[in-house]
């Protein structure tokens, strides 16, 4: 079955990926630590990540459904691009559109950060553990 245009311009697809990915971790982690739910998740997004943190937070709360994160809330930390100048050898915060030296105007640089969509921190609930009477 195909969208229509416009239901592809509603629904963030790409984004809904990330998000089943993004899940697929967060269980990983909880699992690791014997948590019986996730209330919180933390994710750093750059400008160069190809996600767009308003379809992100969107799409969460439809991929978190039926999940153990499915009370969660989704943090979204925006992270700059940092471009390190081939020139000058400064790094400095550039625009997502104008990868330029922030100092000496170059485009000869190095993208150092602004590409990432990090899992940053997952907030857990653990498993109660159990009382065990001592044997008199």
């Amino acid at each position: 079955m195909r969208l229509s245009q416009q239901a592809r311009k509603r629904t963030p697809v790409h984004e809904l990926s990330l998000c089943n990915g993004l899940l697929r971790q967060v269980e990983q982690v909880a699992d690791a630590h014997h948590a019986v739910e996730v209330t919180g998740i933390v994710l750093a997004v750059g400008p160069l990540s190809g996600a767009e943190p308003s379809l992100l937070s969107r799409a969460f709360h439809l991929a978190r459904i039926g999940t153990i994160a499915e009370n969660a809330e989704l943090e979204i930390e925006h992270a700059p691009a940092i471009v390190r100048c081939d020139t000058c050898g400064v790094e400095t915060e550039a625009a997502a559109n104008a990868l330029s030296c922030g100092r000496c105007g170059t485009w000869k640089v190095t993208l150092k950060a602004g590409n990432e969509l990090m899992l940053k921190r997952v907030d857990l609930v653990p498993a109660e553990q159990p009382i065990v009477a001592a044997a008199s």
